[in-house]
């Protein structure tokens, strides 16, 4: 089980390719494995989806 990393931190990432890595964090994840792989792309899956929710707030805060 395996996802490669991203060229950059991901607070780097362009929205696109935050979003590229998030789905193969998620397809990684749908593959059987071992556990301590497991932790590891969820802890990296999380690190993404907490990056991609502070987008979202700071765009919606631009807007109101």
């Amino acid at each position: 089980m395996h996802a490669p990393r991203p060229a950059h931190p991901i607070p780097a990432l362009t929205t696109y390719e935050l979003a590229a890595y998030r789905r193969e964090l998620e397809h990684a994840l749908t593959l059987p494995g071992p556990a301590p792989g497991r932790d590891n792309l969820q802890r990296q899956l999380a690190a993404v989806l907490a990056e991609q929710q502070s987008r979202t707030e700071i765009a919606a805060s631009g807007q109101a």
